[in-house]
């Protein structure tokens, strides 16, 4: 299926945006973290799924995959 690009990004930025507020980031290092340690990868690759979920249940998940590449935020 494919998906506006705008809705995309739209999800996306409040995705990063409520990232960086549970850790204490400010956006740019919540998209720096995310991009590092393959979130922004997975949120790309899995769209379809990931954008079906709560905010805050996308937060716990993609930290713990973020953590599987070497992220330490816990």
């Amino acid at each position: 299926m494919e998906y506006e690009m705008k809705d995309k990004m739209e999800w996306t930025v409040i995705l990063i945006l409520e990232f960086g507020r549970k850790y204490g980031l400010t956006m740019k290092q919540a998209f720096n973290y995310l991009s590092r340690f393959k979130g922004i990868d997975f949120i790309d690759r899995y769209y379809g799924y990931v954008h079906t979920q709560s905010f805050a249940s996308m937060v716990d998940d993609i930290a713990a995959y973020c953590r599987r590449y070497g992220g330490a935020l816990k």
